[in-house]
């Protein structure tokens, strides 16, 4: 019976703590090769980008004093640019509390982003957040060298990330808190149940 309980009790302290580390998914955007689709890259995470969402990494070959297209990235491997259409990161799962992420503006963009509780921007709008004017504040070694994280939270279950058009805005480091599988829930309520048997043999006589 002793067994049981600590079972109970470890399955329940493990989900407890999800949120705070266990259930964050950063999408870096280091991977994919340059000026090209991120597309399914992250698939393994659960997170699949529509076709406006293209990958940058510097090549030498930029018009700025670095011949980078961007520096001080919070990761320096690629970042993102959206091309012609919005793009969309999407993911199945859910994700829920706030988003994250670090971004360069050459121009001041209302609706930067934008939170929806279904798939490609579908759904209810959870929340958005306007991009102000920063990638040169202070620096001018390249196109895209200041950047701001900034954190977007909302209530609800979201399912999709709107990025707006427009090739004067670059994103790093995209986090989010994944909402807990079906079967952790299933875990946590088997724990709960074991420990309320245990609790109703020891007020017996």
């Amino acid at each position: 019976m002793k067994r049981v309980v600590l079972s109970a009790l470890a399955a329940v302290a493990a989900l407890s703590a999800l949120p705070a580390s266990a259930n964050v998914v950063t999408i870096d955007f280091d991977g994919p090769t340059s000026f090209g689709p991120v597309a399914d890259y992250y698939a393994s995470k659960g997170v699949v980008f529509s076709e406006g969402a293209l990958a940058l990494s510097n090549d030498g070959m930029a018009d700025t004093p670095s011949g980078n297209y961007y520096s001080n990235a919070p990761t320096m491997g690629g970042v993102m640019f959206t091309f012609d259409v919005p793009a969309y990161l999407n993911f199945a799962q859910g994700f829920a509390g706030e988003v994250s992420l670090f971004y360069s503006a050459a121009a001041a963009l209302a609706g930067g982003i934008s939170v929806y509780s279904g798939l490609n921007g579908t759904g209810s709008l959870l929340g958005s957040f306007d991009f102000s004017a920063n990638a040169n504040a202070g620096c001018a070694d390249s196109t895209f060298c200041h950047w701001d994280r900034i954190a977007l939270a909302f209530a609800g279950t979201g399912h999709s990330i709107a990025f707006s058009n427009g090739t004067s805005v670059a994103f790093d480091n995209v986090s989010l808190n994944a909402v807990p599988e079906p079967e952790s829930y299933a875990l946590m309520l088997a724990g709960l149940a074991a420990l309320g048997v245990v609790a109703r043999r020891q007020r017996k006589p």
